[in-house]
């Protein structure tokens, strides 16, 4: 690359549980403000297409990769000229997976990635991905990640070995009263592992979350904490947002001397000492 001249965005939606057809409008509107702000690639939760917690539902609204809700998100990245990366239960070889689908401003569907870290209950209902996966892009190379992935800091850091220019990570970072009330799990400390990825890794990060809350099981529901977020090297926040839905959306205009000479300073990749992890 010759420096990085991108304006990124991050879509902060609440997914109506179960209801694809209301979640793709509500896509849609947010592409069509991205696009309204020359935005170039838009970022949104996971499983944004449908919600999180399906129950019995999950393997009616799991659809294959190349399946109508896909169709509709091509449609939707073609007609804004943008590019998207979107989360959504995927299914194939009988299979379900918690996946991220990207998108280019063609409306091609470049990957499909599948979430290598599943986390708690996940493991019940998905199966694990197997691979890191960093796509050639128009902009530069894009590493695709979902939520829990990124509490991983090495296999973030392996994403990065592979060349990603830019890491997009769809999630719906979540909490009930105990963990808000008693641990301090939040947005704010979510929205601080972005740009710690960002700073120990030297790339950019675009996160999108989600809002609002969704129903566990009677009288079990998460609150889903917000605070998306995009990162440069540096681990600035360029763009952010609290709670409510939104669009954060940065201009990134970077000299490649700059980039380097940054990079240059922050030499945290070179300096490990992995021989001493064990």
């Amino acid at each position: 690359m010759s420096g990085v001249a991108w304006t990124l965005a991050v879509a902060q939606m609440d997914c109506a549980t179960g209801d694809t057809e209301r979640n793709l409008a509500t896509i849609a509107r947010f592409a069509r403000e991205a696009a309204s702000r020359q935005a170039d690639l838009v970022v949104f939760p996971e499983c944004a297409t449908t919600g999180y917690f399906l129950g019995s539902r999950l393997p009616d609204l799991a659809e294959p990769a190349d399946g109508p809700a896909a169709a509709r998100l091509g449609a939707i990245a073609r007609e804004n000229a943008l590019c998207m990366a979107v989360g959504a239960y995927t299914v194939r070889d009988g299979g379900i997976y918690d996946s991220q689908l990207l998108f280019g401003a063609d409306g091609r569907r470049l990957a499909v990635y599948d979430k290598a870290h599943l986390f708690a209950g996940e493991r019940e209902s998905c199966r694990a991905g197997d691979r890191a996966c960093v796509v050639e892009t128009a902009l530069g190379r894009v590493g695709m990640t979902v939520c829990y992935d990124f509490i991983f800091a090495d296999y973030v850091r392996r994403v990065a070995d592979l060349g990603a220019d830019l890491i997009v990570n769809s999630t719906n970072w979540i909490a009930d009263a105990y963990q808000q009330e008693t641990w301090g799990w939040s947005g704010p400390v979510t929205q601080g592992l972005a740009t710690t990825r960002a700073l120990e890794n030297g790339t950019f990060v675009a996160m999108a979350n989600r809002v609002g809350e969704e129903e566990l099981a009677p009288g079990l529901s998460f609150t889903s904490l917000g605070h998306s977020c995009i990162a440069g090297p540096s681990g600035k926040i360029l763009a952010s947002l609290t709670q409510g839905e939104g669009l954060a959306v940065a201009r990134i205009d970077i000299a490649q001397e700059d980039l380097d000479r940054w990079r240059a300073i922050a030499t945290y990749r070179e300096d490990r000492r992995p021989e001493l992890s064990g």
